[in-house]
């Protein structure tokens, strides 16, 4: 930190109220923004270097908080000086240790022009998985001109609009796959995921709207449950109208294979040209068997894959937070 807590207006010092919120605008956390290549570990690191930091800062906030402020005439300043301090704690009190980070994607190709999207992965709780972006993700996305170009040239016009055709995204997450493929297809696209993601997920869309958009892109996102009808949006109630589905790191749970597929199925359309994009990191031989029970599903139910392809790509999946090289595996799904 540029700056020490012992600099601060202390509460013993009975400071004015103009020079307690100005300490206070200061101790504002915004979270880091981190570049892809930045392995998850130092990352981590970084917030572990400044644990003492934030306990001094925590402790110098609570002092505030807990103090009368007896020395200041105006009730609504100590108001304000109250709310100001609780705000600056509680930004400091994330629901895991690490807290919110955010990092820049950046996207290049002779195709389109370059651009980044600044994504927010707010802290992961529980199974909520969906909060982080995961590499395959992005490994995908910057592959979204070649798919174009070679596997959904039938579809897709690259470096013209494409505004009529929708693009549907199952398990978005933060929105990283979808917002570039409306980006870099000029299409509209509609990014889904279970309820409890799509806070995080909208805040993502408008963050990165502005750039989309000017690129020529169109996007909107709803609440979307694999293998259920309750709680989805009245849009999903028309069955088989996208040409075409994206899916990244979808598989790692046992229904998942099962749960996928009827998604698939039931969004696809069923017009022969339609096509499905699945990508999954083949992290473990768990991970595989789900990826040969989910083809095993998609063929029976006459939707074969067309393709199928590997592209090395990094993970952060792992505990050591190291980033490491994984074999994503990929395919593209339609009718024969």
């Amino acid at each position: 930190m540029s700056f020490s807590i012992e600099d601060f207006p202390q509460v013993w010092q009975k400071p004015s109220s103009q020079e307690l919120l100005a300490s206070l605008k200061r101790l504002k956390v915004d979270p880091p923004i981190w570049n892809p290549s930045t392995p998850r570990k130092l990352i981590l690191e970084t917030y572990q270097n400044a644990a003492q930091f934030r306990r001094e800062a925590a402790t110098y906030l609570t002092s505030i908080i807990g103090s009368s402020l007896g020395w200041i005439q105006d009730e609504d300043e100590k108001e304000a000086l109250w709310d100001e301090a609780s705000r600056r704690l509680a930004e400091r009190c994330g629901r895991a240790a690490m807290g919110e980070i955010t990092r820049r994607w950046p996207l290049e190709s002779h195709t389109f022009p370059s651009f980044e999207l600044v994504i927010r992965e707010p802290p992961i709780t529980g199974d909520s998985l969906g909060l982080k972006t995961w590499g395959s993700s992005y490994l995908l996305a910057q592959s979204l001109d070649k798919i174009a170009a070679e596997s959904l040239s039938h579809l897709v016009n690259l470096g013209r609009p494409n505004l009529s055709l929708d693009v549907l995204e199952l398990g978005s997450g933060t929105g990283l796959l979808g917002m570039a493929a409306s980006a870099i297809w000029q299409t509209n696209v509609i990014l889904t995921d279970l309820p409890s993601i799509m806070t995080n997920l909208d805040f993502n869309l408008e963050k990165n709207r502005p750039i989309i958009e000017a690129l020529g892109g169109r996007l909107s996102s709803d609440a979307l449950t694999w293998g259920s009808d309750d709680g989805n949006a009245e849009r999903f109630n028309k069955k088989n109208q996208f040409k075409v589905i994206l899916a990244a790191d979808p598989l790692y749970d046992d229904d998942h294979p099962e749960l996928l597929s009827s998604a698939i199925l039931a969004h696809l359309s069923v017009e022969r040209g339609a096509r499905a994009v699945v990508m999954v990191p083949q992290r473990d031989l768990i991970t595989k068997k789900l990826v040969a029970r989910f083809l095993s599903i998609m063929t029976a139910s006459d939707l074969a894959a067309l393709e199928q392809h590997a592209l090395i790509g990094q993970d952060d999946w792992g505990e050591d937070g190291e980033n490491s090289g994984i074999e994503c595996w990929w395919a593209v799904f339609g009718k024969q």
